[in-house]
């Protein structure tokens, strides 16, 4: 079966978040004072070839724990599913 799994990585929220800041702090010379605490991580599409969604996430997972995701600075969620 072929999965699709939508991942996206975001830096703690006990870090500091630099491009973040930079863009929340931009807003207001673009007239969006409103908008503030922007967090700026990224999101990564794969699919995956696996005989369960089980072993499919846990796959995922395996991807973001050793390459996608810097864990010191970063937490990850996705979501799975079957295509």
């Amino acid at each position: 079966m072929k999965f699709i799994a939508e991942i996206n990585v975001m830096p703690h929220k006990s870090l500091l978040d630099p491009q973040g800041k930079a863009v929340s702090s931009s807003m207001t010379n673009i007239n969006l004072s409103e908008i503030k605490n922007v967090r700026i991580g990224k999101h990564i599409s794969l699919e995956i070839e696996a005989q369960t969604k089980e072993i499919a996430s846990k796959k995922v997972n395996e991807a973001c724990e050793k390459m996608l995701c810097n864990q010191i600075m970063e937490s990850f969620e996705f979501k799975l599913e079957k295509i």
